[in-house]
């Protein structure tokens, strides 16, 4: 499979899908974006203290990524699209991505409500059904993550109703994305920091 283009520490440390050749895609045909990509994934480290943040606002994991890509000049971005049928324009509007640049969209879905995975998908199709992007990625969370958060006392905060792979992998095989490539990257314990010093006066 094409995933085995990706480094194997990437391999090791995310699950892994794709569907519709979007690896083979991103690795032939946008190398810079491949390497852009394939460097921000490598470095992410899971933080303690990320998890154990207040809650409220954008998450310091969304956070981490947006600003790691935005230094590599991927931008959130807006698309005014319509159809003309019969010389009539029909507004067709889309949300914004999060992260995009040469025809790549990518999306960092942590801790929201999972139908936020339905609005990502029909995004990507919408916006590759218009020839504005040639695939996108969505980077989310493992379901084996559950146990970290329970250890921490987080568990409650991190909902079966939430983004997490198994309520995204039912969407794209459903064909939620259309015909559109999609590569998924689900961030696992392995990547994992404790980073919390130890109490020195337990």
């Amino acid at each position: 499979m094409a995933i085995t283009l990706l480094p194997q520490t990437i391999r090791d440390s995310y699950e892994v899908h794709e569907w519709r050749h979007a690896c083979s895609i991103l690795h032939s045909d946008f190398p810079n974006e491949w390497a852009e990509a394939v460097d921000v994934i490598s470095r992410f480290r899971l933080q303690r203290t990320m998890i154990e943040a207040a809650g409220g606002g954008l998450s310091p994991i969304s956070n981490w990524f947006n600003t790691e890509f935005l230094a590599y000049g991927w931008v959130e971005t807006s698309f005014d699209t319509q159809i003309v049928v019969d010389n009539l324009p029909r507004v067709t509007p889309t949300h914004s991505v999060d992260c995009f640049k040469n025809r790549v969209a990518l999306e960092i879905e942590w801790n929201n409500k999972d139908p936020f995975f339905d609005r990502d998908l029909n995004n990507f199709r919408l916006l590759f059904e218009l020839d504005v992007i040639s695939l996108g990625i969505i980077i989310t969370r493992c379901d084996a993550l559950q146990g970290i958060f329970n250890t921490l006392g987080k568990g409650k905060s991190y909902g079966a109703s939430t983004t997490h792979m198994s309520k995204l992998l039912p969407k794209v095989n459903g064909g939620g994305a259309g015909g559109c490539p999609v590569l998924v990257f689900g961030i696992s314990p392995t990547l994992y920091v404790d980073n919390v010093p130890a109490n020195p006066n337990p």
